[in-house]
């Protein structure tokens, strides 16, 4: 469940993620040299003129049509990239020279506002751009990125390094107190100034271009590995017979039937990606073909061959320790999380070994769990991690009596986008009214819609469900254009929210798993979060990375409520709502198998923030894992959510990098803001909601985001809500997320 956002503040580094498309996160704004920044209100800057070539572009071209002019999917050729990024470098430098070459003293004024505006057309570039490399890739797409990529980072690396740029934003920061600027204009300033300096500023000569060459160096190491691992996803295992499909629901071989015919093959086709391996562990009584889809899975990238992606990590891994030695921090994980929320490893760890060692013995029980039902049906092995899935759905149903496919008639994806609409009505007064064929579109599947917060018009929501090929896996959040005031117009809107969800066989409605309808709230948490923005500068466009996962994950818990189950969770065939026995069944098993998702998850994140807290970089991925999970006590029947040679959060750019903690720390918020609305007595109360709309989702970061929760709910947030949320054991001291220690159990 990632984020990429495509607009960042022009001139202080284009990022790789944005450039990929590869769920980059709009934590790093104005922090990084992997970070592309917030662009301009004026969509007409300096384009135009660039060249006749530049006027036949079909990315170049002005966004035209309903809402200040919209996306021109229909209309973009590929082999128009190239010219359109070279016409941006051009006119780029010829920007920032316009405004660095200024002989005058450096105000807000006349410095730092023109530079907030810089670069309008880039924006417009890259989210067409990160549309085609993540959901349209082709051989095509990814020969422009190899050959493309790398000459944008340098470019704008040298854009950010030049000294003019630091010289004239020091002359604003040496002024603050005698300017006479506000708390925002000064808190802007400030980040601008930190981060030049934590970037390099302040380098000069070899040290400057190594730092430059370091950078390229990385763009071109992280396409490499997310073309490799993409290359692995886009491979099939074929089943030919029947009886290979025991235990498999009618409507997952519908849509595995679907997948092969749509290459012309016979029998039935397994994507390797997540959305086609969960479905067949958990209901396949084939263990052998269990253990065959879970063993591709897991070892995409680390095979051997020309897709093996250890070397390209080692090599990332390598520059990485090298640009943070250079830039004087003590590893990669120092340098990434100078400006996040934990803002030291050893904070990041200390809340993720409180909850680790819970995590452990809970999945010790499940195990247990599983082993005594596999032992009374006379199967005669021990469970390893292609049985789990299979053997915790039949614990659920011993438990509970509640079984995946009962549930899963209930969860019609048109229901669930309704309810998910329904959600952010009640809560913030938007409506979502789908407008699908009025704008165009990337791919026919993709809908649309306008929305609205009482009359007055916000911007549009597209919504990309279905897998498909070229398309990466997982789920993310997207804007194409964002909100913000500076220039004196506020802008429409443009968010999308991306899925992989497996589309209904044989002219079958789509139906998803409640893990997946999960995923549709998480991911439409995020866009709620960019539609609620009310801010004035594109630089505050971004939160730390540990902030930005927060408000996607705090909208997960209204898909269980009462209102969103008993008007949306309706039967497909009987179009009866969700009967009230299963309601109840559902919310006693809330709890259930979170040994195994928090160990998975958890698991990936002490291996990341290990592998990148060190000055002496790892030249040995796979062992440097397997090592790292026995020193932890990774449990055997299970294996990491991402296994280090597909860690796409991790090495398709430096986004998640150590970040991948920011999940769990952002979920600590999620449930201390939960229980602030159940405290109220109301999970829909107007007050709380309108609290946390006006303090947490439309500031962006105008203020520091601790402060801003401490003014929402009065305090730091601590951690015994999630673990109570877990169904872990809560000790009778349980310290609050940043530390602080906080009085005992409920």
């Amino acid at each position: 469940m990632r984020f990429s956002v495509s607009s960042r503040k022009f001139f202080l580094g284009v990022s790789t993620a944005a450039l990929l498309g590869i769920g980059g996160s709009p934590a790093m704004a104005e922090q990084t040299t992997a970070e592309l920044n917030r662009m301009s209100a004026n969509g007409n800057s300096g384009m135009k003129k660039t060249s006749d070539d530049a006027a036949e572009n079909t990315i170049l071209q002005e966004w035209t049509g309903p809402y200040d002019g919209v996306p021109p999917w229909d209309e973009v050729k590929v082999s128009d990239f190239p010219g359109a990024f070279q016409a941006l470098m051009d006119e780029g430098k010829k920007e920032a020279d316009a405004i660095l070459a200024k002989p005058e003293s450096a105000t807000f004024d006349n410095f730092m506002v023109p530079w907030e505006l810089a670069g309008s057309k880039a924006n417009e570039v890259f989210a067409l751009w990160g549309v085609h490399s993540s959901n349209l890739s082709s051989e095509e797409v990814r020969k422009v990125q190899g050959e493309w990529l790398p000459k944008i980072s340098a470019f704008y690396n040298e854009i950010q390094l030049d000294p003019r740029l630091f010289k004239k934003t020091k002359e604003v920061y040496d002024s603050l107190e005698t300017s006479g600027l506000d708390a925002q204009q000064k808190r802007l300033v400030t980040r601008q100034y930190e981060s030049l300096v934590r970037n390099g500023a302040e380098l000069e000569g070899a040290d400057k271009q190594e730092l430059i060459r370091l950078n390229t160096e990385l763009s071109k190491a992280f396409n490499e590995f997310s073309n490799k691992v993409l290359a692995d996803e886009e491979t099939y295992i074929y089943l030919t017979d029947e009886a290979e499909l025991a235990g498999l629901p009618d409507s997952f071989i519908a849509s595995i039937r679907a997948a092969a015919q749509a290459q012309e093959k016979e029998g039935w086709a397994l994507k390797n990606t997540r959305s086609v391996m969960q479905p067949f562990l958990q209901n396949s009584t084939r263990r052998d073909l269990r253990e065959k889809v879970y063993m591709a899975y897991i070892n995409r990238g680390d095979n051997g061959d020309a897709n093996d992606t250890n070397m390209t990590i080692a090599k990332i891994l390598k520059l990485r320790a090298d640009r943070a030695k250079l830039l004087g921090f003590d590893s990669h994980a120092h340098y990434r999380m100078a400006d996040t929320m934990a803002q030291t490893p050893d904070t990041a760890m200390e809340l993720m070994m409180k909850v680790w060692p819970a995590a452990v013995g809970r999945v010790k029980e499940e195990v247990a769990d599983m082993q005594e039902v596999a032992d009374a049906e006379g199967a005669g092995i021990t469970i390893e991690p292609w049985d789990y899935r299979f053997y915790a759905e039949k614990v659920r149903k011993a438990k509970y009596d509640l079984d995946e496919a009962e549930i899963k008639p209930y969860f019609k994806l048109d229901n669930m986008v309704d309810a998910m609409f329904d959600m952010a009505n009640k809560l913030y007064g938007m409506t979502f009214t789908e407008n699908t064929g009025t704008v165009p579109v990337f791919e026919p599947q993709v809908r649309t819609f306008e929305v609205k917060r009482g009359d007055k018009l916000i911007g549009v929501f597209y919504l990309d469900n279905f897998a498909r090929e070229g398309k990466r896996s997982g789920a993310w959040m997207t804007t194409y254009r964002s909100q913000y005031s500076l220039g004196g117009k506020n802008r429409y809107i443009f968010a999308s929210n991306n899925n992989n969800f497996v589309p209904g066989g044989d002219g079958k409605p789509t139906l998803i798993s409640l893990d997946d309808a999960t995923t549709l709230f998480h991911e439409f948490g995020h866009a709620l979060h960019y539609f609620n923005y009310d801010i004035t500068y594109p630089g505050f466009g971004g939160t730390p990375r540990d902030f930005v996962e927060y408000p996607s994950q705090v909208h997960e818990n209204w898909l269980l409520t009462r209102h969103i189950l008993d008007n949306y969770a309706k039967h497909v065939e009987t179009g009866e709502p969700m009967p009230q026995e299963l309601v109840d069944k559902i919310e006693k098993s809330k709890t259930f198998n979170e040994g195994f998702s928090t160990v998975e998850y958890l698991s990936s994140a002490i291996v990341d923030m290990k592998l990148h807290n060190r000055a002496e970089p790892i030249t040995d991925p796979d062992a440097f894992e397997r090592e790292t999970l026995t020193e932890i006590g990774m449990p055997r029947e299970i294996v990491m959510r991402h296994r280090l040679p597909q860690f796409n959060h991790l090495f398709s750019s430096d986004a998640y990098s150590a970040g991948y903690y920011s999940y769990l720390w952002s979920e600590t918020m999620d449930a201390d803001t939960w229980a602030a609305f159940e405290e109220a007595g109301n999970v829909w109360d107007p007050e709380v909601a309108e609290r946390y709309r006006s303090i947490i989702l439309a500031t962006g970061n105008e203020t520091d985001r601790k402060e801003a929760y401490r003014k929402f709910r009065g305090r730091d947030p601590e951690v015994k809500y999630i673990l109570k949320k877990r169904g872990f054991p809560v000790p009778d001291e349980t310290a609050s997320v940043t530390g602080g220690e906080t009085a005992g159990n409920d």
